[in-house]
């Protein structure tokens, strides 16, 4: 049997910094939390090479004692525990007392430090863990820590560090971090011999944004705030059609302490759902503020995860402050002014070459100009949602709280093929609020009023016809209008198959439709044939590997039913291990998807125009049910600046 050997104090410390320090990254973080936990409102970070060979933080915080110096560096010193009740209620960055220790086990530290009232400051200086001075020092109040060499004793540490610009990056993305959890602090970030990040410490988180990620970033925010169950969320979220292919840009803070957290990644998602194109993420910086005592931080050495008591009323206040900024702050895709060479008062000719490109962001709508004239491809315009089958992977997650969008949208649009030709036609094929009186032989329901509905203008809207059997065209208070049919005929149809609860009743089919389903598919549809029969469906086991539909949503077609139930039992199997995946609310998003009118086909005037004029009638259908906005606008005036009529 091996002998049991106590390690010697220096190895201990050794491995304990590895869980500590991995990188000069989590030295930066460590020092710039204890800058602030000691009171600073101003803060100096310079690295070199990455923070490998040097790293040097001042503040003008409240400094430490020349007694408290040493005990500053022993393992699990801290001033900030004092017994285990304390560990409920933890506000401050730092608490387990062992940045210092595991810091000066790997490097070259040294401190210079002062307390107000002293009459001489402290110098303090350590070397792998041994120390070599301590006397004192003319200094400021506040503290310098500067960390030289790291790693240079343990090169089985140092092979594992990437590149000094690697390291860097790592580096300037911990400052971000920290500067955005604590905007009243100063930022100051000189990295080899250059100044990159100065924030202003006035306060204001958006300040501190533009100043972090820069002025266009800061311009798509929305501000988001709310209360739930004593759980205040406060900070911005990224307009939907600002969103990025990852959630890089997501940053979460619990009590002003940054962290990675699922339930408010999760939360955020929900609240975006149907607004944002799928595979794409929001953006965001939320500050979190719950109970301390419902929290434990106590998680991982890095301090960068936490476990909630109760995660239910974190996601439920998240999702809320979401939606609501969402209704309240969200608007309709405006189209960017393109810069022109003719915004001054010089006459000029046609015709004329423009030469500059325009600068808009990769998601909005993007204009070329040339020949004197403003072009568009119908690539660049869009693919009308509909010229290849589509596709929704909702977010969903559990406990999923109720929004506030109740109300039923009416279906509009007369399906594919209808030849609809007549505002007769349109009344007794479209349900609206002035639909002709049902009949039995024509039953037509009463369609309920939009929410958020808003009067229309109706001498303001002139119908201007359709760009590639596509998008319809109108002017609507002097701006010029673009509408995807596909894109808003498919959210209105999901909002009223979603909000219809209760009222899902489908049209019963003359002769009932046979599907017959791989094994797999079959076992998914029959354990689940409560779920598709609530959004509308009539569904039975017939046995055998084959199910028999009565009845389907009023929206499909009987033709169109074996594919969307072999879609279904497909999507209920890929997505059996996925426990959030929200199975009701994806039908709505198929059966919606199939059901509305295709781009391609041909639209009347007097449909696009009825069309048109209800869906401006309601403002809170931006986006359809994949994310994608159902129109843009384009005030008169970016029409004209464009053309260079007007400066």
């Amino acid at each position: 049997m091996a002998k049991i050997n106590v390690m010697p104090k220096h190895l201990a410390e050794l491995i304990a910094a590895g869980e500590v320090v991995e990188r000069p990254a989590s030295i930066v973080k460590e020092l710039l939390e204890n800058s602030v936990d000691a009171g600073a409102d101003t803060v100096t970070l310079e690295i070199r090479r990455g923070g490998i060979s040097y790293i040097r933080i001042s503040d003008n915080g409240s400094g430490i004692g020349r007694d408290d110096i040493r005990n500053a560096f022993v393992s699990h010193a801290t001033s900030k525990i004092k017994d285990a009740d304390d560990l409920n209620s933890i506000m401050t960055l730092g608490f387990r007392g062992e940045a210092l220790a595991s810091i000066a086990a790997v490097s070259r530290v040294e401190v210079l430090t002062a307390v107000k009232g002293d009459p001489v400051g402290t110098r303090y200086v350590t070397e792998f863990g041994e120390e070599i001075l301590l006397d004192d020092a003319g200094c400021p109040c506040g503290t310098t820590v500067t960390v030289r060499d790291l790693f240079m004793k343990t090169p089985a540490r140092m092979k594992f560090l990437k590149k000094d610009v690697t390291e860097a990056n790592a580096v300037a993305s911990a400052v971000d971090r920290v500067a955005l959890s604590h905007p009243e602090v100063s930022f100051r970030f000189i990295r080899d011999g250059k100044q990159t990040l100065m924030t202003s410490g006035k306060g204001d988180l958006l300040t501190c944004i533009r100043e972090v990620f820069g002025k266009e970033f800061a311009s798509g925010l929305i501000e988001c705030s709310g209360e739930a169950s004593g759980i205040k969320v406060g900070g911005f979220i990224s307009k939907p059609q600002y969103s990025r292919p990852n959630r890089n840009m997501q940053f979460f803070f619990i009590n002003g302490r940054y962290v990675r957290t699922g339930t408010g990644s999760a939360a955020l998602s929900e609240g975006y759902r149907n607004s944002i194109m799928v595979g794409k993420f929001p953006s965001c910086v939320l500050n979190i503020e719950i109970n301390p005592s419902l929290v434990d931080v106590n998680v991982h050495p890095a301090k960068t995860e936490v476990r909630f008591s109760d995660e239910k009323p974190v996601f439920s206040a998240v999702f809320g402050a979401v939606k609501s900024a969402l209704d309240r702050g969200d608007t309709r895709v405006q189209v960017e002014q393109v810069s022109s060479p003719y915004q001054s008062n010089k006459p000029y000719n046609f015709p004329v070459k423009y030469t500059d490109k325009p600068k808009v962001p990769d998601e909005q709508l993007k204009m070329k100009t040339g020949g004197g004239f403003l072009r568009m491809s119908a690539s660049e315009f869009g693919n009308g949602g509909a010229s290849k089958k589509e596709e929704s992977v909702p977010s969903p997650v559990p406990f999923r709280p109720k929004t506030t969008l109740t109300a039923n949208a009416p279906d509009s649009l007369p399906r594919e093929g209808a030849g609809i030709d007549s505002a007769d036609d349109i009344l007794l094929n479209s349900p609206s609020p002035v639909s002709a009186p049902a009949s039995e032989e024509s039953p037509v329901s009463e369609a309920p009023q939009p929410i958020n509905s808003e009067e229309f203008e109706e001498e303001q809207f002139r119908l201007v016809g359709e760009a590639f059997m596509t998008y319809i065209i109108c002017e609507y208070k002097k701006k010029l209008i673009i509408i995807d049919k596909h894109a808003a005929h498919e959210r209105i149809i999901y909002e009223r198959l979603k909000n219809n609860e209760g009222e899902r009743t489908g049209q019963m089919l003359l002769s009932p439709v046979t599907v017959d389903l791989p094994k797999d598919e079959y076992s998914a549809v029959t354990g689940n044939i409560g779920i598709i029969n609530e959004s509308g469906f009539e569904v039975e086991d017939f046995g055998s590997g084959s199910v028999l539909v009565r009845a389907c949503p009023m929206e499909l077609s009987p033709d169109e039913i074996p594919d969307i139930i072999a879609e279904i039992a497909g999507r209920f199997v890929e997505k059996r291990q996925d426990v959030m995946f929200e199975k009701l609310d994806w039908i709505f998003h198929s059966v919606a998807c199939r059901s509305a009118i295709k781009a391609g086909n041909v639209t009347s005037r007097l449909e696009m125009e009825k069309f048109a004029k209800q869906l401006l009638s309601m403002p809170e259908i931006r986006y359809c049910p994949h994310g994608r906005p159902v129109l843009i606008e384009m005030t008169q005036r970016e029409l004209e600046k464009n053309f260079g009529r007007i400066q």
